[in-house]
């Protein structure tokens, strides 16, 4: 049997791989993990998440015992709850796009400057996510708020083509871990984008720590001045992003894009039931390609994907059923020619539903 010493420090090593989802940070560091000690043949521990950690409670503690087992010697593992750990002072920087395992405590920190953050969410790929968080932001900026358009679908960023700035590269300042860069202005909002920092052909292969740090830049180390409203267009599916966003900054709410289709709603549904559980305000639901209208014909509709699933999903999730947006050509040639349909075709269907939709947001009324 290992000396008493002996005994603690092989419990410490063991629990030090155990990290944050979100963060990829220690949970000994963040003292998550609190006054671990050995008696006899077992270990004991106390356990302490900060409330929007809650959900991570059972996968860490299955963790901490199953690693503590291993351990020769040791026949038992007793977790006690504690209240959460005072929340860490403040949040340490890094050089733009180095990413890394990204900096700060676990409490939410606003942006300073940014009066409300809205996060543009699906459950799946493929149902327009980008398309409604480009618009949306344009409709809102025509309204008469100042807007940002924060690209976090660090896998996919379609944002800089919809807007235009594709070939541009956005300035950095500073040096070091004082590097702050600065928004591209475009269709009357700030963007930022991983698409600005790479090349376009060059794919993006990151783990969920390296994705928190490259969110957290965006969102701290932007000059985004004074903003009525940032939009986040965030990644498909329930990961790492949308966890990091959700524990990083405190939000006004998220709004769940989905298409009237089955397969798209299951998805939708997961997303939703996600955001709901850590915490953050659900805004509503948002059906896309409700109708296909064809351009010689802007009296038809056609239901190519069924019809009822976005009304179904905010039915049973209790949330508005904010807009269902058609298909429109429109859209397409907007999204492509890096101007939006809500500023390239002002008549159309699409970009008045888009106008209604900014308007029943609570914070359209600070224009």
């Amino acid at each position: 049997m290992a000396s008493a010493d002996q005994a603690l420090t092989q419990a410490l090593a063991a629990l030090e791989p155990l990290t944050d989802a979100g963060s990829g940070r220690s949970l000994l560091e963040l003292e998550w993990i609190q006054q671990v000690r050995v008696q006899n043949n077992r270990v004991v521990f106390r356990l302490a998440l900060p409330g929007y950690a809650n959900a991570q409670r059972e996968r860490i503690a299955a963790d901490a015992r199953g690693a503590l087992l291993q351990l020769g010697g040791i026949e038992d593992v007793q977790i006690e709850l504690a209240p959460p750990p005072a929340p860490a002072a403040g949040h340490q920087q890094a050089p733009i796009g180095a990413a890394g395992h990204g900096g700060g405590g676990p409490e939410r920190q606003p942006i300073p400057g940014v009066k409300h953050v809205i996060a543009v969410s699906s459950g799946k790929g493929g149902v327009g996510k980008s398309t409604v968080a480009v618009n949306l932001a344009c409709a809102l900026a025509a309204s008469g708020l100042k807007v940002g358009l924060l690209d976090a679908d660090i896998y996919g960023p379609n944002a800089p083509t919809m807007l235009g700035v594709a070939d541009q590269t956005p300035k950095v300042q500073g040096s070091g871990n004082t590097q702050v860069l600065t928004p591209l202005e475009s269709c009357g909002i700030a963007m930022v984008s991983m698409g600005l920092l790479i090349d376009a052909d060059q794919p993006v292969i990151w783990r969920g720590p390296m994705l928190n740090g490259i969110i957290r830049q965006f969102l701290y180390q932007v000059e985004w001045g004074e903003r009525d409203v940032l939009v986040v267009d965030l990644p498909p599916g329930t990961g790492d992003a949308q966890l990091s966003l959700a524990q990083a900054v405190p939000m006004a709410g998220v709004i769940i894009v989905t298409t009237p289709q089955m397969v798209s709603l299951q998805d939708a549904r997961r997303g939703l039931a996600m955001f709901q559980q850590l915490g953050v305000p659900v805004l509503g639901v948002v059906e896309n390609m409700t109708a296909f209208i064809p351009p010689d014909a802007p009296d038809k509709r056609y239901e190519l994907f069924g019809s009822g699933g976005g009304a179904q999903l905010a039915q049973e999730s209790e949330v508005p059923l904010l807009a269902q947006l058609p298909m429109e050509l429109a859209v397409v040639q907007g999204g492509d020619a890096g101007r939006p349909a809500v500023l390239s075709a002002p008549e159309s269907a699409t970009a008045q539903a888009f106008r209604t939709l900014a308007a029943q947001l609570p914070l359209a009324a600070a224009a």
